[in-house]
């Protein structure tokens, strides 16, 4: 391996081995906290234009094993590790980490105290930063400095797009044809339910949940009107999670505030499909100061008290203050207070901002998925 280094746009600069692609990348630096699930989390479309630090000190030690991608692809702009296994250890396994990494031309860092840059975010706020492949040092110069603040992550829905383009059978997708289909023929014989999963970015064990409990799911892309969606007759609308801020994509909260007031179809959102959905009920959101990514956040149900462990990946939330009279807080945050999840009591329609179809884990709120299919 040679010489990598990190630069963050405050000028602080971590020194390590280069590990994946050789080159240089910016993006967001963020951290997630994860001790397993990391091909989860590099093929999630909502890590989209951010550079993943990975808090738990090994990683790579069970390999790459493709049936368990969230997607078909990376989508990380980056990767950070403490120490990456180079020799993995797993039965399922087919090829290691750094192999993987080269082949979808990700950057990647290892080798530097990810404790102390982890603590750094939590102090200052996710921050640009830069990985470079090289065996001198760089000098840290206002232009370059320039350079990384100037990032930012734009038409992030739209670029996740080709996700609809999914790994083996595990998802289908309707795009041009979905004009010409009848509910008749979304309808399987074999299956209970029917139900429409817009793609913002989703993550495949969304659909593998509905499918379990005898839904067939279409997927349908990020764009798809509300006359399109109430043509295939849906019994159910699923909105997805995905990438960026909720507030940027105008023209999707429309669409979905025009489902809402159908009101005749029941609406499960998660994560990103939770901020948009508040959104267009007249909620607002706002940007995290270093969001919330793991798989150990606790979350309460306030109409029980219990508390759930959660997985989350997210920078936004939405701001409990701003909700109407008819969104009822469901779920908050035991850490820090923030809205985990809203009821609305005028439609029938729920969300939650941390993800219940979790894989690999936690598998607490997966309960969620029952109601949904209740609610049908």
């Amino acid at each position: 391996m040679g010489s990598a280094f990190l630069i963050l746009a405050d000028g602080t600069v971590f020194e390590g081995q280069s590990m994946g692609a050789l080159g240089k990348t910016v993006g967001e630096v963020v951290f997630t906290t994860g001790m397993t699930g990391y091909l989860e989390t590099l093929t999630d479309p909502s890590y989209y234009g951010q550079i993943v630090t990975q808090t738990f000190p090994l990683i790579g030690n069970y390999g790459v094993i493709n049936q368990d991608f969230e997607s078909k692809k990376n989508w990380v702009r980056g990767y950070i590790v403490r120490e990456l296994c180079e020799k993995p250890s797993n039965f399922r396994c087919e090829e290691n980490l750094d192999e993987f990494l080269k082949k979808q031309n990700i950057v990647g860092i290892c080798g530097i105290d990810t404790r102390a840059l982890t603590k750094k975010l939590r102090d200052a706020g996710v921050m640009n930063g830069m990985i470079l492949s090289s065996d001198e040092k760089p000098s840290v110069t206002e232009k370059l400095l320039e350079e990384i603040r100037s990032y930012t992550i734009k038409d992030a829905l739209k670029n996740v797009q080709d996700n609809n383009k999914r790994i083996g059978s595990c998802l289908t997708t309707l795009t041009e044809k979905v004009k010409d289909v009848s509910p008749e023929q979304i309808r399987l014989s074999n299956k209970k339910y029917s139900v429409c999963l817009f793609d913002f970015g989703a993550k495949a064990n969304i659909q593998r949940e509905l499918e379990k409990r005898g839904c067939n799911v279409t997927v349908v892309p990020f764009d798809t009107s509300t006359e399109t969606v109430l043509k295939l007759n849906p019994d159910g609308i699923m909105l997805s999670n995905g990438p960026g801020d909720p507030a940027e994509n105008v023209e999707v909260i429309e669409q979905i505030k025009k489902l809402c007031d159908y009101g005749k179809i029941p609406i499960f959102g998660i994560c990103l499909g939770h901020q948009m959905l508040a959104l267009a009920r007249g909620a607002t959101t706002s940007k995290l100061k270093y969001g919330h990514r793991g798989g150990n956040h606790p979350c309460k149900d306030l109409s029980t008290g219990r508390v759930y462990i959660t997985s989350q990946n997210h920078g936004y939330a939405v701001d409990a203050a701003s909700l109407m009279p008819t969104a009822r807080l469901s779920f908050v945050n035991v850490n820090d207070g923030t809205v985990e999840g809203i009821e609305y009591t005028d439609i029938s329609a729920f969300s939650v901002q941390f993800h219940p179809e979790a894989c690999g884990g936690p598998h607490d709120t997966n309960f969620l998925f029952d109601k949904f299919v209740g609610m049908m």
